[in-house]
């Protein structure tokens, strides 16, 4: 009988574990293909003065998605809303600053089951112009946040609908 026992709680552990497994995994923000053909929000440029050079120098360019376009312009971000904040370096080409190579490709995704804890919403960074190549660790996704909770009155978005 102890046997029995044991193998059915081994059996428990095992569901439980795999099961804790695929929802990591079916939480992980995904690439946002065609975002280039999404609603481009604005443009900033870091430079070398700016604190955040070493890590989001260059262009910095905002797509949005619809849901994302609608939540900019009522307040409400329902579920799939998604922007992207593509970065990429800022080359000198004699007295132009120009577009480089990409750095990253930030992405913010709304779900407010999956991403309860960082306020509804997730947090992504990919490597240049990789589709699988993820930079952003669990800690980093909390400081992603973090950073993110001081806009939490404009649904932790820092842009805002522009005409």
């Amino acid at each position: 009988m102890k046997k029995i026992i044991t193998l059915l709680t081994m059996a428990g552990v095992i569901i439980v574990l795999t099961s804790f497994s695929t929802f990591r995994q079916t939480t992980q923000v995904p690439y946002p293909e065609g975002y280039r053909e999404w609603t481009h929000l604005k443009t900033a440029i870091i430079d070398s003065q700016s604190k955040a050079f070493n890590s989001h120098g260059g262009f910095h360019h905002i797509y949005a998605n619809e849901k994302a376009l609608l939540g900019l312009k009522t307040g409400k971000y329902e579920d799939g809303a998604s922007f992207v904040f593509d970065v990429l370096e800022a080359v000198r080409n004699g007295t132009d600053i120009v577009e480089g190579k990409r750095r990253l490709i930030d992405v913010m995704l709304k779900d407010s089951k999956a991403y309860g804890e960082t306020g509804g919403w997730g947090f992504e960074e990919f490597k240049e112009d990789s589709k699988t190549e993820r930079l952003i660790m669990e800690t980093a996704k909390m400081k992603c946040f973090n950073c993110h909770a001081s806009k939490e009155k404009n649904g932790f978005v820092f842009s805002n609908y522009r005409p």
